[in-house]
């Protein structure tokens, strides 16, 4: 799979790897398809030893991810894995390859777009970003990294508020809770990455690979909550409470998930 439908993957002898997802009109929300693009190109840029950053972002100005594509779930989503999208497969990837990761996010990082930045090493992001989470609102949760880790770098009331009460946070506030490392003024974002990215350039591959794995073996637990949280998220997508969020969403209207019973 060298040539992508869902992404864009580009190197320009800089040693930087920047993969985007190319789904501007559903605001680069992720079908199956997409993460199984995600998957392939972290591991060809991994394992790559002429690149030593990765970066990911979205295509366009209006979002970096909004998370899953609500227009390919219903009850269960189009490809592989447990929930039918190996969307674990790519956290525990994110995690794994032994260099840096940075998000750069360009607009919305809502759902499990906010858990993809969360889990990069390093988020940058325009001020016009927005940060949030939304599962609860579709019938939906990340029960792993999206919860767990989260907790660790925001703090549990934060972590909680961000996932009971599904609000958007700026790029500012974002920054104040420890959930962006930088926020500069759009037109300044790809300036601002490259600058990261040629810092770390110039650090030790090895080095910085020992640092990653040290960081993450100190959550790597989570891996194991995650795991066990996807088979039940598999259950609890067959339910008609669930449902009811991903028809609500496409039909426009605010859902009724405490319908009566029986």
């Amino acid at each position: 799979m060298t040539e992508y439908e869902d992404i864009l993957y580009e190197t320009r002898g800089d040693g930087v790897a920047r993969i985007a997802i190319n789904r501007p009109e559903k605001y680069n929300a992720f079908r199956a398809k997409t993460v199984d693009e995600l998957i392939h190109a972290f591991q060809r840029a991994g394992w790559d030893d002429t690149i030593g950053v990765i970066v990911l972002t979205g295509v366009g100005d209006r979002a970096f991810c909004t998370g899953g594509d609500q227009s390919a779930h219903d009850g269960g989503y189009d490809g592989r894995g447990v929930i039918g999208l190996p969307i674990d497969e790519l956290q525990s990837l994110i995690r794994d390859v032994p260099k840096p990761v940075i998000a750069r996010v360009n607009g919305f990082a809502i759902g499990g777009g906010n858990v993809l930045a969360t889990i990069c090493d390093l988020t940058i992001a325009s001020d016009t970003a927005q940060f949030g989470q939304v599962g609860p609102k579709v019938g939906s949760v990340d029960p792993g990294f999206g919860t767990a880790y989260l907790a660790r770098i925001v703090g549990e009331k934060k972590a909680r508020e961000m996932w009971y009460l599904c609000k958007r946070y700026t790029a500012v506030e974002a920054l104040a809770m420890g959930l962006a490392n930088a926020v500069v003024p759009h037109a300044e974002l790809d300036a601002e990455v490259d600058r990261w990215c040629a810092e770390l350039m110039e650090r030790s591959p090895t080095a910085l690979a020992i640092a990653k794995r040290s960081f993450n073996a100190d959550s790597e637990n989570i891996r194991g909550i995650s795991s066990m949280g996807m088979q039940a998220l598999s259950l609890y997508y067959q339910t008609d409470e669930s449902k009811e969020g991903g028809i609500a969403f496409r039909e426009k209207r605010k859902p009724n998930f405490r319908k009566p019973k029986g």
